[in-house]
Order: structure tokens, then sequence, then C-alpha cells
């Protein structure tokens, strides 16, 4: 009989085995690594090129968004966006090597990109 942690997959940072479950998240004991299941990849055989938000909800344009982390903007005189500043109408965009997959405007910032790791969806 299978149990629940032969169906985890391992830490992708250590390769530990005692991955666990927080939420949507996974998380490993051993160096405090936590991943979303979608990280990894998809199962074999299954190719999945949706964009998705940091708990794996598949994004698509025209969405809103929220942000789980604080984003210091470069350039930006010292502005921060906070946990929670909500994104409405999003673009998605190529991802160009640098994680930005999202195009989005925010009043009073303007346009900007972000990275679909640091958003959930609304």
């Amino acid at each position: 009989m299978a149990t629940v942690e032969d169906l985890l997959p391992p830490c992708p940072a250590c390769a530990s085995e005692f991955t666990y479950e927080i939420g949507a998240l996974l998380a490993c004991p051993m160096c405090a690594h936590e991943w979303a299941p979608t990280e990894v990849g998809a199962p074999e055989g299954i190719a999945d090129s949706a964009v998705r938000d940091a708990y794996g909800n598949a994004l698509e344009d025209g969405d809103t968004v929220t942000l789980v982390k604080s984003v210091k903007l470069a350039g930006g005189g010292g502005t921060t966006l906070k946990v929670g500043t909500k994104v409405t109408r999003i673009r998605l965009t190529e991802d160009t090597g640098d994680g930005h997959d999202i195009d989005a405007r925010i009043p009073e910032i303007g346009r900007l990109k972000l990275k679909s790791s640091i958003v959930k969806k609304a």
C-alpha cells in the first residue's frame, strides 16, 4: 500500500524524500525549501505551457492577481509594492529568460513586468 510520502516528489533543492504539504505548496524539513508542485514539472507525457501563479493556478490574459510577496522597484525612488497589492487586467508575455512573464499596469506606478511566481490568481 502506497503512503502519502511515496506520492510526493523529493525536494528539488536537496533531494530529501521527507517532503510534506503546506496548503498548496510542498516543503522540505531538511533544507526549509518551499515550492509549488508545478515548479518541478508536469507528469511525464503531459506538455503544459500554461503560465501558473505561485499556487499552481493557470493564468490567462485579463485576470486579476494579488501579490504574495513584497517587491522593491528598481529605479522607483524606493517604491515598494506590498503584499496584497491587487493588479487587474494582466497580460501574459513570453518569458525572456528572467522569469518576468506578466505585463501589468498599476495606478500611480505605471507599466511594469512581474514574475508569475510572486502572484496568486484572485
